[in-house]
């Protein structure tokens, strides 16, 4: 395995104002097949709008718990996660 190869947690903001946070290795990737209808089904039925946050990671299990960790947050409290690393310029 590659040991240079970076994971993201990424949180996509939708046309109906909602948010959804995903894993991947290739964000430009996941985020066109979000907008094509073919990564989750989340997606299909909440077209995405805009890839508000973007945050990388050395290994897969770091960014699968970041992921986990952010799911479990309210909305209230995702959005300040997406203002502070908007700030931090992690930001898309």
């Amino acid at each position: 395995m590659n040991k240079n190869k970076k994971f993201y947690v990424y949180i996509i903001l939708t046309v109906n104002n909602k948010l959804y946070c995903g894993y991947t290795d290739n964000v430009q990737k996941r985020y066109e097949l979000h907008k094509e209808g073919k990564a989750a089904k989340f997606t299909r039925a909440n077209k995405p709008f805009k890839l508000v946050m973007v945050k990388e990671f050395n290994s897969k299990s770091e960014a699968l718990k970041e992921e986990a960790r952010i799911k479990k947050l309210t909305r209230i409290q995702k959005e300040k996660l997406i203002d502070l690393n908007f700030n931090a310029g992690l930001y898309c």
